[in-house]
């Protein structure tokens, strides 16, 4: 039997399209109808082709065009259209309408993605999850672009191409390179904590139904008399955790590169809609100014003990896309796409990714890219922006292009609420660098220790099976890094190394 994944052909003529129907006369990008599909105009029988033939060229400059730029980070994903349903009120802590009331909901998009790897990479690859939620609202669309864990590896933008370039391809091979990736991770060993996640099974999630979602940020809710509150949003499947093994990750990533896409269609395709339970952990500025670890330091986490979930809402995935290039790949997310009642901490990595997400997808989609439909906001755009290649709609038709003027048109609004009202920000202008600290290996000792044995020997087992295909220079430069964070942890990953003879 063939799964329904790849007879999407039949399951959509069978649902949608009736067989042999009439759709009308095929034409060309113009409109004009189409004599023949199946032969270009020839000077003759055996003469050569004509480039009076429009059809011909216009068909092939076309399919020279059809790709697009992938995506740096991020390439391979899935996504799917849903609802989210306000379950809890927290209007006391933000003026965001779509937050207004229990019972609300809000139409979703949301693409789950592999990080590193290209656009035909494996589903299963040993790698965070992007988990990027877009809320088409009516006060413009939020975009909550996070991963599968709650941290990350860098808390400073500088070091952002660095760490990806080492996670892609040698520029010598071409070919993926344990040496790049942990002499990296030996001179950032902040970035231990993630790495270690990364090489539990949780690195290597059961497709995308089966994770969590985490804005991995610290972000504001910000209410109308213009107090805020520090949030951390975390979407807990519903669907229960579940993860691979590194040898079914493997195995998979042969036989079914697209497994998690394939799981995720098939699911929403059935009936069986996936959902995830919003909760968020809520801490005040002075809270945040008393923590122990710096909340906008994106390696670390802020303790659901001390700051436990408050259930938001539910979202639901319950909508294939029609068409996965229109919906999906251009899909563009952004955490600079934000609603007013939401506004950005001062983490470091946040705020470098407000400037360069959008700026990706002018690259990648045009600097229009906010008017292709997946992007654009069910509420009217009224601004003063012209222009562009691939610009849609009338433009502003006659209106004037610039503002203020004289004829109307759109107007400030002043009663909204885009950040809070006052906020302490101060200091000298410089590089502040983070030092590394005992604290920085703190949390990665706290993780390893509330593992089972089970998972313990996975994570060692995993992490050593990577390093012992570095060599051995890199071998004994992480090793007191892991040692830092637990003797225990340090030792079994070098006795790894010693007994499979990787050289160290």
């Amino acid at each position: 039997m063939i799964p329904p994944a790849n007879n999407q052909i039949k399951a959509a003529t069978s649902t949608d399209l009736p067989l042999n129907g009439n759709l009308g006369t095929l034409t060309t990008g113009t409109g004009n109808p189409v004599l023949s599909n199946q032969t270009s105009q020839t000077a003759g029988y055996y003469g050569p082709v004509l480039v009076q033939d429009f059809h011909l060229n216009d068909k092939l400059a076309r399919f020279d065009r059809e790709r697009i730029p992938e995506r740096v980070v991020h390439a391979k994903g899935a996504g799917a259209h849903g609802y989210f349903e306000v379950t809890k009120d927290i209007s006391h802590l933000t003026c965001a309408k779509f937050l207004s009331a229990v019972g609300k909901r809000t139409p979703i998009f949301t693409r789950f993605s592999t990080v590193g790897g290209e656009s035909g990479s494996a589903d299963t690859a040993r790698d965070p999850r992007g988990f990027a939620v877009k809320f088409y609202t009516e006060e413009g669309n939020w975009d909550m672009v996070g991963n599968n864990t709650p941290i990350f590896f860098i808390r400073d933008p500088i070091k952002f191409p660095d760490f990806i370039h080492t996670q892609k391809r040698d520029p010598r091979t071409h070919l993926k390179n344990a040496d790049m990736q942990w002499d990296f991770w030996s001179h950032v060993p902040e970035a231990l904590h993630q790495v270690m996640i990364l090489f539990t099974n949780r690195g290597t999630p059961d497709g995308f139904r089966h994770m969590h979602g985490y804005s991995s940020h610290t972000l504001k809710l910000v209410s109308a008399d213009g107090s805020f509150h520090y949030v951390k949003w975390h979407f807990r499947t519903d669907q229960g955790i579940k993860n691979l093994t590194a040898k079914q990750a493997a195995e998979l990533s042969g036989t079914n590169p697209d497994y998690a896409t394939q799981d995720l269609f098939e699911a929403i395709e059935r009936g069986d809609f996936p959902s995830w339970t919003v909760s968020i952990q809520i801490f005040t500025e002075k809270e945040a100014m008393k923590l122990k670890y710096n909340p906008f330091d994106v390696t670390k986490v802020v303790s659901q003990k001390e700051f436990p979930l408050h259930e938001v809402g539910r979202m639901v995935l319950d909508r294939n896309p029609e068409n996965y290039f229109a919906e999906v790949e251009q899909a563009a997310f952004s955490p600079s796409h934000m609603v007013p009642g939401i506004a950005p901490s001062p983490d470091r990595m946040l705020q470098g990714r407000l400037f360069s997400y959008p700026d990706a997808h002018r690259y990648r989609l045009g600097g229009n890219y906010l008017q292709l439909p997946i992007n654009s906001p069910r509420d009217p755009v009224r601004y003063q922006q012209r222009d562009g290649p691939m610009c849609f709609g009338n433009n502003g038709g006659r209106l004037p292009n610039y503002e203020p003027n004289s004829y109307g048109g759109p107007q400030e609004d002043p009663n909204t609420r885009e950040i809070e009202a006052k906020s302490a920000v101060e200091g000298y202008i410089g590089r502040h660098t983070y030092k590394l600290t005992d604290e920085d290996f703190d949390q990665p000792r706290a993780l390893y220790r509330l593992l089972s044995a089970k998972e313990q020997q996975d994570l060692v087992d995993n992490m050593a099976g990577s390093i012992a295909q570095a060599k051995p220079v890199f071998q004994r430069s992480i090793l007191p890094h892991l040692k830092r964070i637990d003797s225990e942890f340090g030792s079994r990953v070098e006795a790894y190394l010693k007994e499979h003879k990787s050289g160290l």
